[in-house]
């Protein structure tokens, strides 16, 4: 008599039920991941923007009208892969649609920074209508 040893039919398929499962919460993590790094290319863009947008409000004591009076290149040149433009006047937008942004970014998305001058520093406020909050920075006041 011959003892065999080995898995059963039902103990694999349970295997394979567990590894898919865990698969399908990992692939909607890791999308959401995806989406967040492509977000945070608006935080990053509008950086170099807040900086020109401070200065001329320490200098003239006013916010910018535009771009040009900021001393900035023109909105469409401030871009990334996922940002279409970056505006600056009395708030700074940062605006989606780049060709590789991902489906669930609606295509007229925006992230507005808006400041607040406090005596000699400047706060930035962060918000956007269309962008889930968890795809926004934790500061940011998004839906």
């Amino acid at each position: 008599m011959k003892n065999q040893k080995g898995f059963t039919l039902i103990e694999l398929m349970i295997v394979v039920a567990i590894i898919a499962i865990l698969a399908a919460i990992a692939i909607s993590q890791y999308q959401d991941y995806v989406i967040r790094s492509q977000v945070s290319e608006g935080s990053s863009l509008a950086d170099g923007t807040k900086t020109a947008v401070a200065e001329f409000y320490n200098n003239h004591g006013t916010w910018p009208s535009n771009n040009a009076s900021a001393g900035l290149a023109t909105a469409v040149s401030i871009k990334g892969q996922y940002v279409s433009q970056v505006s600056a006047t009395s708030t700074i937008v940062a605006s989606f649609g780049g060709a590789k942004a991902n489906v669930a970014i609606p295509a007229s998305s925006t992230l507005v920074f808006s400041p607040i001058a406090n005596g000699g520093s400047i706060e930035w406020h962060c918000k956007s209508a269309q962008l889930k909050q968890k795809w926004c920075a934790s500061s940011c006041a998004c839906q």
